[in-house]
């Protein structure tokens, strides 16, 4: 049995070089929109990169496009305060500016994976958001901060002694769909998507160009143009 290409198709270089500063990569994803990110991604023949549709943002306005820093817990009832504040400190530590974190919970639904202070210490060091595909708490404070986050459900049940942190900088599956660290994951009320990194360049510029044909298409139905000859343009609706 040889896997080594399969090996390989889950070993992505999360620090892969992109030809467009990360910073402004992310700016400028932010100012597209999730469905024509989509229609680029099918142009590319990538048809399963969407986020379950149970994830939800916090306020309806509420838009993120960042690189992936991955997280996965799991359900454990042992409880190790000491080692588990330290874990989560070196956690922190770790997530670099302009990530996104996205969390791999194994669907716990037992406990908050997301509160209030963990969204005050992520924001002080520049992430963009959070996808996390389980619980929140501190929901108020998290309002308050206005920080992207999609999440699944409330609770008020905390992480320790109900799951636990066990990896993160890994291959995580949200839903049915892989996320590898360095990927560009955008947010936005129709839901999240996955771009991977090594096309993650190329999907902006085409998806880019789909914004402003969109444009030319509200123009030429607001001139009077007939969906017919609209269409005949190259328009779609």
């Amino acid at each position: 049995m040889d896997l080594s290409k399969l090996a390989a198709s889950r070993s992505p270089d999360p620090a892969l070089a992109l030809d467009i500063d990360e910073r402004e990569l992310c700016d400028r994803y932010a100012r597209t929109y999730t469905g024509a990110i989509n229609d680029v991604l099918r142009e590319f023949m990538l048809m399963n990169q969407t986020l379950p549709v149970t994830l939800r943002p916090l306020k309806p306005h509420m838009v993120l496009a960042g690189v992936a820093f991955t997280i996965r817990s799991t359900r454990d009832p042992s409880l190790d305060l000491d080692g588990e504040m330290q874990q989560r400190a070196l956690l922190m530590e770790a997530i670099p500016a302009n990530a996104v974190c996205v969390w791999d919970t194994n669907r716990d639904d037992g406990a908050a994976h997301w509160g209030g202070m963990m969204t005050a210490a992520v924001r002080k060091r520049g992430v963009r958001g959070a996808i996390v595909d389980g619980g929140i708490r501190d929901t108020h404070q998290i309002a308050a901060e206005d920080f992207p986050l999609f999440y699944r459900f409330h609770s008020s049940s905390g992480m320790l002694g109900r799951s636990r942190v066990v990896a993160h900088q890994v291959p995580v599956f949200i839903g049915e769909t892989m996320v590898f660290p360095g990927d560009i994951v955008v947010a936005d009320i129709d839901g999240a998507i996955v771009v991977p990194r090594r096309l993650a360049c190329d999907v902006l510029r085409r998806t880019e160009q789909i914004v402003q044909f969109e444009c030319d298409i509200k123009a030429w139905v607001d001139a009077g143009d007939s969906p017919t000859d609209i269409v005949g343009k190259g328009g779609y609706f």
